[in-house]
């Protein structure tokens, strides 16, 4: 099997997705459970970094003072940037 790493976000939020509805059905013996969470933490944190790394990209439009439109960089969440 591929490394989790290399799962594209759609793939790995689809088995996330499947994972969810066998463990609300409840029919498992507890160690496929155990084994099946362990593999959704897994998907969810793959999921989480492709949504983070995807963040990072995006730019957003602003105005500018004189009303141009400009790019900057989307904020990572974390420290407030300098202002220019």
């Amino acid at each position: 099997m591929a490394e989790k790493k290399d799962i594209k976000f759609e793939k790995a939020m689809e088995r996330l997705e499947k994972i969810v509805q066998e463990l609300e059905k409840g029919e498992l013996d507890i160690d496929k459970s155990l084994q099946i969470f362990e593999e959704g933490i897994q998907m969810s944190r793959v999921c989480s970094e492709k949504l983070k790394e995807a963040e990072q990209k995006i730019e957003k439009l602003t105005k500018n003072g004189k009303g141009d439109l400009t790019a900057e960089l989307f904020p990572s969440g974390g420290t407030d940037g300098e202002s220019e």
